[in-house]
């Protein structure tokens, strides 16, 4: 699922870095400043609560929008927990993800216009 949204979000016009786990995507984070992150809840090594934790310390990660994808139950109450923008439950739609980020995206250049 991850190759197949970094390929959707490339092809929609976003400049995307994918990782397989918390600690890659903590390591990318060390060259790169995003301005969305799309988080997992069950991530390998490194579970979201963990990478939010220390991705709130990095200076390149800690303004990015975060859209949590999740097959939990309570997925409204991870996001809320983890100060996430916005989720989606899995199953979803790739137009559904695609929606979200261009939101959040557009709601992150309206907060840096103003």
């Amino acid at each position: 699922m991850r190759e197949t949204l970094a390929e959707v979000m490339v092809d929609e016009g976003h400049e995307v870095r994918a990782a397989a786990h918390g600690a890659d995507a903590l390591d990318a984070l060390a060259t790169w400043t995003p301005d969305l992150i799309v988080l997992d809840l069950m991530m390998p090594i490194m579970d979201a609560y963990e990478f939010r934790e220390l991705q709130r310390r990095t200076a390149a990660g800690s303004s990015a929008r975060i859209l949590v994808l999740s097959a939990a139950r309570d997925v409204d109450n991870a996001a809320e927990r983890l100060e996430a923008d916005a989720w989606l439950t899995k199953p979803f739609a790739l137009g559904d993800v695609i929606d979200a980020v261009d939101r959040l995206l557009a709601r992150g250049e309206a907060a840096n216009r103003a």
